[in-house]
């Protein structure tokens, strides 16, 4: 009996450990970093998807989240075509990332030398979404979206906006309105949101259209106002705001994503180790903190509804660039 009882206590534990082995095993196949990350952007340093990715990397590393070092390298340069083919030369690289924003599916629309796509890249995660809101310099003397577009058609190209690439969401907004009322200003590249807010406090820019982050607390200081939302509903932060429809201009209301991709072949496991990166992220306070430090919105998606994402955006840009009017190349 005692004999039985060792050898039924002896292959009990055998069993144990090898379930015990076989987790460990399983475990240990799943994918785990082992050096520094490349984040790479299509902005340059200074730019919004900069500022965002760098934002990013400080808290993962200070919350823990990863074992290694994310570095940024910029990729400026053919309004994201540059960041993307770098991307795309990475193929099954582990240790690589991007982040998007809209810009990178609006570029291979309307630009035939841009031989990538965002569906030629993995999706990870989105992250976040912002909104738009139209501003002015605080002495301006345009008090709403109406009469800004009043003294473009009677100043046919003299009032400009300062912007990042021709394919940002804030140069499709200004060629949606141009379009719905006639009027004509100029747009003016500027990629970073310090050199625009800049030009447009110093008087040489007449109207700026971005996200409320770059410009809330010169609103709040009194040196800006903002005169209208491009949004559907009026924003929490300025009620008072009239939305862009409801001051008569009728256009498509388009929101910038944010959020993260992996060049392509990257494998199931390798997907599954950034998604539970930007799941655990997305939980922490920090990031809930700095979402509401910069007026965002939490926006989280997996990589499969992030993929059905960009396809579902790719349709709706390119019926968008088309009723303003560009040339759609694919």
């Amino acid at each position: 009996m005692r004999s039985g009882k060792h050898v039924g206590m002896l292959l009990g534990l055998l069993a144990w450990s090898g379930i015990f082995l076989h987790g460990q095993d399983v475990w240990a196949q799943g994918f785990k970093p082992s050096g520094p990350i490349e984040v790479v952007v299509h902005s340059k340093a200074g730019g919004g998807s900069d500022l965002f990715a760098r934002a990013i990397a400080d808290m993962t590393r200070e919350e823990n989240i990863i074992p290694h070092r994310m570095q940024v390298t910029n990729k400026s340069g053919g309004s994201g075509a540059v960041a993307m083919t770098y991307l795309v030369g990475k193929k099954g690289d582990t240790h690589t990332i991007g982040f998007f924003t809209p810009v990178l599916i609006v570029t291979p629309l309307t630009l035939k030398e841009a031989q990538v796509t965002i569906q030629d890249l993995t999706p990870i995660a989105r992250l976040a979404l912002e909104p738009t809101v139209a501003v002015v310099k605080a002495d301006a003397p345009y008090k709403t979206m109406r009469d800004f577009v009043e003294a473009a058609k009677k100043n046919p190209g003299k009032l400009k906006q300062p912007g990042g690439a021709i394919s940002s969401l804030d140069n499709l907004f200004r060629m949606l309105i141009q379009k719905a009322t006639g009027a004509q200003w100029a747009y003016i590249n500027l990629e970073s949101g310090g050199e625009r807010v800049a030009n447009l406090l110093g008087g040489h820019m007449d109207l700026m259209l971005d996200n409320p982050d770059k410009s809330h607390e010169y609103v709040r200081a009194g040196s800006m106002r903002v005169i209208a939302a491009l949004t559907e509903n009026r924003l929490s932060l300025y009620p008072d705001v009239p939305t862009i429809k409801e001051q008569g201009i009728d256009i498509p209301i388009l929101t910038q994503s944010r959020g993260v991709m992996a060049p392509p072949g990257t494998s199931k496991e390798v997907v599954a180790y950034w998604e539970g990166v930007f799941e655990r992220l997305n939980k922490t306070p920090r990031w809930k903190k700095y979402l509401a430090d910069n007026l965002m919105e939490d926006g989280f998606l997996r990589s499969q509804e992030l993929g059905k994402f960009w396809d579902t955006e790719t349709r709706l840009l390119r019926d968008v660039l088309k009723e303003a009017g560009v040339k759609v190349v694919r």
